[in-house]
C-alpha cells in the first residue's frame, strides 16, 4: 500500500473510527460492523418468528454508527425506537472459511453494545422487501462499552446478559441461550466475507426490547465482561 498525503485526495479522508481499550490508553480501530439477527429463541419469538426454522443471517451497520461517548441522540423521522443489548466481539485477524473450532483465536476482545433500532422504519423496510439500513444503520445506532481484551475475560459462552431502562429491568437472558455461538457466528460470516482484523460483531439480544424516549437512562451489561450507561438525548 503506498503512503499518501493529504493533498493526494480530492476531500480529507474521514478518520477511521476507534474505541478505546480497557485499561490501556490503546485505542480499537474498527473495519466493519456486522450483527446477527434473531440469535435468541424468545427474541426471534417476540418478533413473530420461529427460530427453529432459521438459518443464520447478517446486517451491517456503519463503523461511523459505534459511540463511546454514552449518549444517544434520539433519531429524527422515528416515533418507535427501541434498544436491543447485546454482546460485542471485536476480531484481531481474520480470512476466510474460518474453521468454527479454531474461530476464538481470531478474537481481540469482548465489549457490551446497543443496538438502537428505529423499529418502524424497519417495519416499513421489511413490509416492502427492502433492505433495513434506514431502521438499523443510522447514526449514532450502536452505543459501544470499551474493549476488554480476551485475556482478561476469556471468551465466555454463558452468563447473564442484561439491560435496565430507568431502573427497571427489560432485558435478560443468558450468553448460553444464543442459537448460535462466537465461534459459529464466524465461520459463518467467513463465508462469505473475507474478515480482518477491526471487524466487530454484535452477537444477537435476549427478548424484552422496548421503545426508549428522551430522557431515558439505559444500563446494561454482559456477566464477566463489563457494564455499559447510555444517556437518551
Amino acid at each position: 500500500m503506498v503512503d499518501r498525503t493529504a493533498m493526494d485526495y480530492v476531500i480529507p479522508p474521514s478518520p477511521r473510527p476507534t474505541l478505546p481499550v480497557a485499561g490501556s490508553d490503546l485505542l480499537f480501530p474498527v473495519r466493519r460492523v456486522y450483527c446477527i439477527g434473531r440469535n435468541y429463541a424468545e427474541h426471534a419469538r417476540e418478533m413473530g418468528h420461529d427460530p427453529d426454522r432459521e438459518p443464520p443471517f447478517f446486517f451491517q451497520k456503519s463503523p461511523e454508527n459505534l459511540i463511546a461517548d454514552g449518549v444517544f441522540p434520539f433519531p429524527a423521522h422515528s416515533s418507535d425506537v427501541q434498544f436491543e443489548v447485546e454482546m460485542a466481539v471485536f476480531l484481531k485477524s481474520g480470512g476466510v472459511d474460518i474453521d468454527a473450532a479454531r474461530a476464538l483465536d481470531h478474537v481481540f476482545g469482548y465489549g457490551v453494545a446497543l443496538d438502537m433500532t428505529r423499529r418502524d422504519l424497519q417495519g416499513e423496510a421489511k413490509k416492502l422487501g427492502r433492505p433495513w439500513e434506514v431502521g438499523k444503520a443510522f447514526e449514532h445506532s450502536a452505543p459501544c462499552s470499551p474493549v476488554w481484551p480476551a485475556a482478561q475475560t476469556g471468551h465466555p459462552s454463558a452468563g447473564e446478559i442484561w439491560l435496565d431502562q430507568n431502573g427497571t429491568r427489560r432485558q435478560t437472558g443468558d450468553l448460553q441461550q444464543m442459537i448460535w455461538g462466537v465461534g459459529e457466528q464466524i465461520a459463518v460470516l467467513s463465508r462469505y466475507f473475507k474478515l480482518g482484523g477491526g471487524d466487530v460483531i454484535l452477537t444477537g439480544t435476549p427478548a424484552g426490547v422496548g421503545r426508549v424516549a428522551r430522557g431515558d437512562e439505559l444500563d446494561a451489561g454482559v456477566a464477566g465482561v463489563g457494564q455499559l450507561h447510555v444517556t437518551v438525548a
